[in-house]
């Protein structure tokens, strides 16, 4: 056992293993540990920067899940651009599983750097699932507030993908663009742009938002498609 791996089995806590393996039906339960996401950002924070935390980075793949949201943690703290984006480069293709895409939040993006809804589009055009999800994430949370732009609502719809948290992103992203950009976002639904099975799922997200008016729901629930 790695001293790394000994770090994380020290914070084990075997109920918390057992919640979430069930969340994760693509994660084998014997990969997952059981650290609570608190413990894991106090030692991800603990370690960042270390010798020993650079050395962790270098060794992929990890053994268990929680190893993997430590990298994704570890990453995320990065204040260069350049170094992030490299960062992720190596570790996005290693990502199996919805919550440690999900974890995925760099600080170095926060400023909306002008290179990154290039890298975006990049990622959102990559063959691997869950490299797709995390750039239409990012989208999600950098680019529906004052950075937006409509050509990001295309870029979305564009992700045309058969893997169910691909999907499952999409409508997430348009349903939270109905709650931040309702007027520019309510054509995809209006002109189905959308296939089918994310139309629906994004008229359900949206509905079940307190984001979005009475008025607003009632609408969008004439807009199901039945047919």
């Amino acid at each position: 056992m790695t001293d790394i791996q000994k770090l994380l089995f020290d914070r084990q806590d075997p109920a918390y293993q057992a919640f979430q393996s069930k969340l994760m039906p693509t994660v084998d339960p014997e990969t997952v540990i059981g650290v609570r996401t608190p413990a894991l950002r106090k030692l991800a924070k603990e370690l960042a920067g270390t010798p020993a935390a650079e050395e962790f980075l270098r060794r992929l793949p990890h053994r268990y899940y929680e190893e993997n949201n430590l990298h994704g943690l570890l990453i995320s703290a990065y204040r260069d651009y350049g170094a992030t984006v490299a960062a992720l480069e190596t570790f996005l293709p290693y990502v199996d599983n919805w919550a440690t895409c999900d974890l995925l939040s760099p600080r170095a993006f926060r400023a909306h750097p002008p290179e990154l809804p290039d890298q975006i589009r990049r990622w959102a055009e990559d063959r691997h699932p869950y490299t797709v999800r995390f750039g239409l994430g990012m989208l999600l949370s950098f680019y529906l507030d004052e950075a937006f732009r409509p050509e990001y609502l295309e870029l979305a719809a564009g992700v045309r993908r058969e893997e169910y948290y691909v999907r499952m992103m999409v409508a997430w992203y348009f349903a939270t663009a109905l709650a931040k950009q309702y007027d520019a976002s309510l054509p995809y639904l209006e002109q189905r742009r959308l296939d089918r099975w994310i139309h629906n799922k994004t008229i359900q997200k949206a509905v079940e938002s307190y984001r979005i008016t009475p008025e607003q729901k009632g609408y969008l629930r004439s807009l199901r498609w039945k047919d």
